[in-house]
Order: structure tokens, then sequence, then C-alpha cells
């Protein structure tokens, strides 16, 4: 039950990397402001902070054109009764975490309702559809960056941003320490280990599971020693992973399947094969070679690459402003290529250092204490709202969101 005497914060994340900067979010504020309460839509980690459910995450989680299309009906009744449930309980600030296509339509409502409304994570617009621009202007009072090139950007179009930095910046060492992430896998020190991770969205799982166990098939036959690790995040991931295991016939394979302990996993390995997306990044703050893969139906591929400015798609690349990684997508996206390509970074100390070099330059760039600048941005609207809102706050009554659901 809410205590109706503290402010409501409204909050929407859709996938693991923005349920895990939700629940950063939500800590740094209530270490500022004790009794503030949220409610929306996040995974596990925003729920152990104190979020009240609307709506299941996975609901949210997906990506691609086509992907939303087979989904949109139910996403867009989502959004209009996320919507209806603000204006009815009007929060003191409203808070999307990344999910733009999501979020900037309902940011935009609920702004044009005197709500403020925050972005936290911009959208990839240096890198594709720029057009958002206008669509993120009229949609939210102020911009949560995670990259320090974002601020001038935003800037530049009159959108007031701040930038807060990565929290995993903050929280990963310079140099993780492989030998303690081998003796908690209980690996041997001398191994060969590769990380794999498919992605966080089951359908990301469902498209690339196969050619991921493809792959450490192909690697296995080259080299019988090597080992794998398989990061995933929820029990349908991994019962999607298990399925493509079975239809390869890969048993024999020397695979542990973990829930979560991507970061462990990574520290363990040698090389890390990851589907573009946070992972990658995770994978160059713990310093280790990555190769980036992805695939996407055909459709969705084809718009995005219309709509592409940059001629790399992974975060590592975009972050170092050249190819520091390889990425290997679509069509191109083979067991063969991509073992290939990780058998190179196994073999190649030299490399792998110039990689793990660039890696800390990155890491060093992206550092610094998000969470205090997490809560100097959002403290300005915070205050204003418990100076103006006095004692209506108090006598308001918030309906729980389990009574909204049941509505």
């Amino acid at each position: 039950m809410m205590d109706t005497s503290s402010p409501l914060i409204g909050v929407v994340a859709g996938e693991a990397s923005g349920d895990f900067l939700g629940a950063h979010l939500m800590t740094a504020l209530k270490e500022a402001y004790p009794g503030i309460q949220f409610v929306g839509i996040g995974g596990a980690q925003m729920q152990s902070v104190g979020m009240e459910q609307l709506f299941p995450m996975e609901k949210l989680a997906v990506r691609g054109y086509v992907e939303v299309l087979k989904h949109y009906r139910e996403i867009v009744g989502i959004r209009k009764k996320i919507k209806n449930y603000f204006l009815l309980n009007r929060p003191a600030l409203f808070i999307g975490i990344d999910a733009p296509d999501f979020n900037l339509d309902l940011e935009s409502d609920l702004k044009s309702a005197g709500i403020p409304t925050i972005q936290y994570v911009c959208p990839a617009i240096w890198a594709w559809r720029k057009e958002r621009i206008y669509k993120i202007k009229r949609s939210i009072s102020k911009m949560l960056t995670i990259f320090p090139f974002e601020h001038s950007v935003l800037a530049r179009a009159g959108i007031a941003a701040d930038y807060v930095g990565h929290p995993i910046a903050d929280l990963i060492p310079e140099h993780p320490d492989k030998s303690s992430a081998r003796e908690k896998m209980k690996l041997p020190q001398s191994a060969l280990v590769v990380a794999l991770l498919p992605g966080s969205r089951q359908s990301e799982v469902k498209k690339l599971a196969d050619l991921f166990v493809q792959t450490a098939q192909t690697l296995s036959r080259h080299n019988p020693e090597i080992r794998f690790l398989v990061p995933l995040v929820s029990r349908e991931t991994r019962v999607i992973f298990e399925l493509a295991i079975h239809r390869n016939n890969a048993f024999q394979l020397p695979i542990t399947i973990l829930f979560g302990h991507a970061q462990v996993a990574m520290a363990a390995s040698d090389v890390v094969l990851a589907a573009s997306g946070t992972a990658t990044l995770e994978a160059v703050l713990m310093k280790r070679p990555v190769v980036i893969t992805y695939k996407m139906p055909w459709l969705s591929w084809a718009i995005t690459q219309r709509k592409r400015y940059l001629p790399y798609v992974g975060l590592p690349n975009i972050l170092a402003g050249e190819y520091v990684t390889p990425e290997i997508l679509q069509s191109e996206a083979t067991p063969t290529s991509l073992s290939q390509v990780l058998l190179n970074l196994l073999n190649d100390e030299v490399i792998r250092s110039r990689m793990q070099l660039k890696f800390i330059q990155i890491h060093r760039q992206l550092r610094c204490n998000s969470r205090q600048k997490i809560i100097q941005a959002l403290s300005p609207f915070l205050s204003q709202y418990r100076e103006l809102s006095g004692m209506e706050i108090t006598n308001r009554q918030y309906e729980t969101a389990d009574a909204y659901m049941r509505s």
C-alpha cells in the first residue's frame, strides 16, 4: 500500500539493461529522498528496490520494425493504460528508461498534461533516425545521457540535458580479476574460455541461439579444450537456448549455462561473442576482446540500414569512433565466420592487448559518479514539486497498481 504522504515517481523500463539502470536510479533517489515511491514497468531489479509493477517488462522487450508490428496493438494498449493511470494518479515526475519508441509518446502525453518528464538514456540520434530529435524536444523536460558526446548533440537542438554517465563504468574495476572469476566459475586457470551472450530479449535469443550453439560446435572441432559460459537473464531465455542445444545435438559441448552473472562470465573469459547491445559495453569495461554479431528480419534490417549514419553498430566502435572490435552481422554471421574471428583473437595476444588498452581509455572516459549526478539532475524537479504541492499530496488517494489492474 502506498504512503500517500510521499511523492510518487512513474518509471518505465523495457528490457534488462533498462531494469539495471532503473534500479540504480531508484536507489540513488531513495537515498536522497527517503519515502519516495515508484510505480510503473520494470524487471526484477527495479521491483527489488520497491517499484510497484503495472505490467510485465517482457511485454515491451521487442526490437525491430517487423517485431513491433506483430505486437503493436498490445503495446499501444499498454501505453494507453499507463498514460491513464498516471493522469489519474499524477506523479511528481515521470522517468522513461531507454525504450524510446514506447516512452517518448507516453512522455509527450504526460508532459502535455503538466507532468515533468525525464528520458534516461538518449535515443541514438547520432547513429540513426536523427529525425527523432523533434519528438524528443516536445516530449521531455530533460534528458539524462549516459555517453559524454550526447550532451552537445542535444544542446544544439535546444534540449535540456545532463550527462550522468553509465553506472556500470563506476561499478566495474579498471582491471577485473580473471583469476578470481575463474575460481567462482570453478574453471582451471589455464583453460581457454569463450563467453557467449546471445541477448536479453526472448526474441533476440530465439534469433541467435542456434547460431551461437553452432559457432561453439565449430570452435570445439578446432580446439576441443575450449569451454563456454552462457549467462542468460531469465528462465524463458534459458529454455530457448537449451532447446537450441537439443536441436543441434550439442550435448557434448562443455557449456555452462548461468542465470545472470554476465560480468563474472566475461571476467573469466578470454574472448566474448555478444549480441549487439549493452553486453558489448560491459565487455569493454571488463577489458575482454569481443566479437559483435546480430541478426534481425530482413525487412527490419533493410529499413535500419537506410536510416543509419555510422559505418558501425556496436557500442565499442561508436564510443571509440573507429573499428576496434569486429562486427559480423546479418547474412555474414555464420558459424564459420564467427568461429574464425574468435579463433584469431584467441591466438593473437598482440591484438587482444591492443583492444584492452583501447577499452581502458573508453572506461576512463565513461567513469564518473553516476549516482550523485542523477540526484543533482533530478533534485530541482522533486524540490519544486515538494514546495508547490504541500498538502495536496497528503490528501490524494493513490490507486494502487493491483487495484488499477483489476479495474
